[in-house]
């Protein structure tokens, strides 16, 4: 059984979206285990000025690099990343399973992206979409593509 971790920055601040987060958490269960592991988004002034992002960045990007196993598979999610669409990504989670790759780990970052360490230690770059999500909303629409990339390896009905 692979184990999923999820390395996010910030939590999830509505209920509705715990709640989603939840259900798609109990579902997989029956494919894999899942680690949700939030860290805190770096504080930064009302309008930061383009080093104190980078600073920013720095730290939130060294708490994850902290929180990522070193036989871990990395998928960083950001902008610059290649898009699949569920098949292919279901595809891709089936693949690294037969090769062995029994831990990924998924790299949401907070408002600014992530770090060029962070995406540098990838193994993947994943592009969710063209447009801009919140990254709150990114990490349920993610847990959402686990899950049905599970099903549809295992040719179940939630994909058709």
């Amino acid at each position: 059984m692979q184990t999923i971790n999820i390395i996010c920055i910030g939590k999830l601040k509505e209920q509705y979206l715990r709640d989603a987060q939840k259900e798609y958490a109990k579902r997989l269960t029956a494919f894999c285990k899942l680690n949700i592991i939030e860290l805190d988004e770096y504080a930064l002034p009302e309008s930061p000025s383009e080093a104190q992002i980078k600073q920013g960045l720095e730290k939130e990007g060294k708490a994850i690099l902290n929180k990522i196993d070193k036989d871990a598979y990395v998928f960083a999610l950001c902008i610059e990343g290649r898009q699949k669409d569920s098949p292919a990504f279901a595809g891709e989670i089936k693949r690294l399973a037969v090769e062995g790759h029994s831990n990924l780990t998924f790299i949401i970052g907070g408002s600014f992206g992530l770090s060029d360490e962070v995406k540098n230690r990838a193994d993947q770059r994943l592009s969710m979409s063209e447009m801009t999500f919140p990254h709150q909303l990114a990490r349920i629409m993610l847990i959402e593509q686990i899950y049905r990339a599970y099903q549809i390896n295992s040719n179940g009905k939630y994909h058709k």
